[in-house]
């Protein structure tokens, strides 16, 4: 009986060793050398203090910074550790009356903008952490973004145009704007 446990159990504490210490260390040093920024969770540290994640959406309600796409994530907006978007389909009475109070809410922030508003500032996304919206979104917030600064239009879409990325390799992906890093833009602009 023992020749048949020994053996077992050998290659057990191995394996164990390998794939639950060994491999995760190699990778784990592996990829904060060689992408240290995307190891750490591609913070943004602004004067030593940490104030967001690239890949996180932060939750923007004040009219002088531009506003992200709307979080499905409870208790509050932008909660990591909820991930997960609503799964209301197009048909569900919830989400109609939820994209009309969004709808309403960005046209009472903004009475003069009588443009059609951009579908991701009034969808959540399956995650519901994106931290991009689309230039359209941007562009569609930037007349009121500038009004509520005191500054020129102008300036706000010069800003926008810097922090708009475009397509993975010109391929992959649409073009987006992260909310984050356009907005401390524009606290430092002042």
């Amino acid at each position: 009986m023992n020749n048949i446990f020994r053996p077992a159990l050998v290659l057990f504490a191995l394996l164990s060793a390998l794939t639950g210490l060994i491999y995760p260390m190699v990778v784990t040093g592996a990829a904060k050398a060689l992408f240290p920024s995307q190891a750490a969770g591609s913070l943004i540290v602004l004067d030593g203090t940490t104030v967001g994640s690239k890949l996180i959406g932060q939750n923007f309600s004040d009219p002088k910074h531009f506003w992200g796409r709307p979080s499905a994530t409870a208790p509050q907006p932008y909660n990591a550790s909820a991930s997960g978007g609503s799964n209301q389909g197009p048909l569900n009475p919830a989400l109609t009356d939820a994209v009309k109070a969004r709808v309403e809410a960005l046209r009472a922030a903004d009475p003069g903008n009588t443009a059609p508003v951009p579908v991701d500032l009034v969808t959540a996304s399956a995650s519901g952490l994106d931290p991009d919206i689309s230039p359209a979104a941007a562009n569609y917030q930037a007349a009121r973004v500038a009004r509520v600064r005191g500054v020129p239009v102008e300036q706000v879409n010069a800003l926008i145009a810097k922090n708009t990325q475009a397509p993975l390799w010109g391929l992959l992906g649409e073009s987006r704007v992260n909310v984050l890093a356009l907005n401390l833009e524009l606290d430092k602009a002042k």
